[in-house]
């Protein structure tokens, strides 16, 4: 016999997506339960993206957990971008979009997500097994497996917020779904170091391949190397994975890099990826389950937290008023934002990765469309508005 459960909105998904719908929709007095398949503890050590577009920092605030972010947060003009071993240029978002952004840790996100959540007695269900949604198209409900017993959660709506391997786009049969992706040759080897970050976010393009430096905190460093598909981390010790690093960097800018020991270490693979429609029936789709970018935008948090803007303001519309205006919008405005972005993530991947395939032709059209954009401040005024995020749209 399943333990019945229920709630207006059943969230799938424990990560930055769910954990920030939830706690919209509570500001709103919309109840939800959050279903997370994997233990609390795991959710808030995976490392991952570290740069907000000005918008997630606002919608951030916006839901009551903007403090530790706006005292730790690091805020940036512009990001930088280094070529030929010697060129760099600033890509200033603040002078050509009106807009910075700020280097803050997505792992730091979601322990301030959890924090306001629980300081709400939000219900947040963890290490759920054999998660199933149910009756989609009629009177949704999710059962699944918890500590030996089994639930069984009705709800009105059913927001999929589980990433790219969850059950949510699984969901939807396949004579709904579309899907399209490219996979990229290569990956990217992040490390994580105790160490000063360099000022500004760097983007280098060098023959060897793509390096990037971000940040985490004042002591916090995230550094990545392009490498292929096929390496193992085991295959890069520290030491050679500084070398390569600072290989890649001018030699002006590799001089000021402060070099120690990895605390973490990983190979992350690259594509795009784009699922439709982002709404079957009573499910909703939001974050990595409806999409992926490759990181080399800064784009995978941000476009998740446009997709959570628009359902939360579809989802109280509709729980307040009965209005289906905003919920039959959901997918088409999202996923007009999606397409813009995944395009952009497409493009500066294509324009600072080296491929398998590339000739020495390639490498200088790279070289020659770098150049091209810090000859013209139109080029600059046109990436930097590409990289500070497109607009959302306001529904009042």
């Amino acid at each position: 016999m399943s333990k019945p459960m229920k709630t207006q909105v059943a969230i799938v998904g424990g990560g930055p997506s769910g954990m920030l719908l939830s706690l919209l929709l509570a500001k709103e007095g919309i109840e939800s339960i959050v279903i997370e398949r994997s233990s609390r503890d795991h959710v808030l050590s995976r490392i991952r993206a570290g740069v907000l577009e000005w918008t997630s920092v606002e919608l951030l605030r916006r839901a009551g957990v903007g403090e530790r972010m706006d005292r730790e947060g690091h805020v940036h003009a512009g990001t930088r971008v280094a070529w030929r071993g010697a060129d760099h240029m600033l890509i200033d978002s603040q002078k050509w979009a009106g807009k910075p952004f700020m280097a803050y840790g997505q792992t730091y996100v979601t322990e301030d997500l959890y924090a306001a959540v629980d300081s709400i007695d939000g219900l947040v269900l963890d290490e759920c097994d054999d998660v199933v949604l149910n009756e989609l198209l009629d009177n949704p409900y999710v059962t699944f497996k918890r500590q030996g017993e089994e639930y069984r959660v009705d709800a009105q709506f059913i927001a999929g917020c589980d990433g790219y391997h969850g059950v949510s786009r699984q969901s939807i049969p396949d004579t709904v779904l579309k899907t399209f992706e490219k996979v990229y040759p290569f990956g990217w080897l992040g490390v994580m170091s105790e160490t000063p970050p360099l000022e500004d976010l760097w983007y280098v393009q060098h023959e060897r391949g793509f390096a990037l430096a971000s940040q985490r905190s004042p002591m916090l460093s995230r550094y990545y190397v392009q490498c292929p598909i096929t390496d193992k981390v085991e295959d890069w010790s520290d030491e050679r994975f500084w070398d390569e690093l600072i290989t890649r960097f001018p030699p002006d800018i590799a001089a000021q890099i402060t070099t120690g020991p990895s605390i973490e270490k990983s190979i992350a693979p690259l594509r795009s990826f784009v699922s439709e429609p982002m709404r079957y029936g009573h499910l909703f789709l939001a974050g990595d389950a409806a999409h992926i970018v490759p990181p080399t935008g800064a784009k995978g948090l941000n476009l998740a937290m446009s997709d959570v803007y628009y359902l939360w303001r579809a989802l109280t519309l509709k729980l307040q008023t009965g209005s289906d205006e905003l919920i039959d919008r959901y997918s088409a405005t999202a996923l007009d934002r999606v397409w813009k972005t995944e395009r952009f993530s497409w493009w500066m991947t294509s324009l600072l990765h080296v491929f398998p395939e590339h000739s020495a032709f390639d490498h200088r059209t790279q070289a020659a469309e770098l150049d091209s954009i810090e000859a013209s401040e139109h080029a600059q005024a046109w990436l930097a508005e590409q990289y500070a995020g497109f607009p959302i749209e306001d529904w009042g």
